[in-house]
């Protein structure tokens, strides 16, 4: 991983909540984020109480250096979301000065807690499919804005992988959103659910109260097959 590279981009506890429709005891579980970035789900969840535990490559680099990345990119990817404003529903958050005020917002509280979450063993470097726990570590495992979204440049097999992962260290997953990058329903989604229905596993495309991009209100829920 390059920093340079990188394009930090963060979202809430409320956020989460709404996109892979987490319920209270949903919240209780031990949560595992695959790809979390700066996102502030795993400082405000552990604040009230909660288990989680996030894996991203970015957590191999110290508070400093992202958040010097963060702004050094905040403002581009603004301006391009502000360019293509009608790819966006805007609704919850109401005008890019909104979003800003929730994206800055979740990763300021993010880089507040990672010195004390990476002690804490909350944030681990690593990244799909290669994940370094144990299986049935964790209850639910989570994916925003990464699988699907990057079809253009994460092949079938990749998502294949990164699924069979998921399912290997919890016995359910939650993927958002299923659109890829051009507002379409990755060709991967399909595929996917047909091979891991084939090994046994259960599939659903459930529809959730959160959308920003236009046309992403579903998730998938995968449950690993028993025995």
């Amino acid at each position: 991983m390059q920093l340079d590279e990188i394009v930090p981009w963060g979202r809430t506890l409320e956020e989460y909540r709404e996109m892979f429709a987490l319920s209270d005891a949903d919240l209780d579980l031990r949560l595992l984020g695959c790809g979390d970035g700066p996102a502030s789900a795993n400082a405000e969840l552990t604040a009230r109480g909660g288990r989680m535990v996030s894996v991203d490559p970015l957590y191999q680099v110290p508070a400093g250096a992202i958040r010097d990345r963060i702004r050094a990119t905040a403002d581009t990817v603004l301006s391009q979301t502000e360019a293509n404003r009608d790819q966006y529903v805007w609704t919850t958050i109401p005008d890019i000065a909104g979003l800003a005020l929730l994206r800055l917002g979740a990763m300021g509280l993010f880089l507040n807690d990672y010195g004390v979450g990476r002690a804490a063993g909350r944030y681990i470097v690593g990244r799909l499919p290669d994940l370094p726990f144990g299986d049935d570590s964790f209850d639910l495992a989570l994916c925003s804005h990464l699988l699907f979204l990057y079809s253009a440049y994460l092949g079938f097999e990749a998502h294949l992988a990164a699924v069979r992962a998921m399912l290997r260290v919890a016995p359910e997953a939650r993927i958002f959103p299923l659109l890829d990058l051009d507002n379409n329903v990755s060709g991967h989604l399909e595929p996917l659910r047909r091979a891991l229905e084939g090994e046994g596993h259960y599939s659903e495309v459930v529809p959730v109260e959160y959308e920003f991009q236009k046309g992403a209100n579903q998730m998938l829920r995968l449950r690993r097959k028993e025995g």
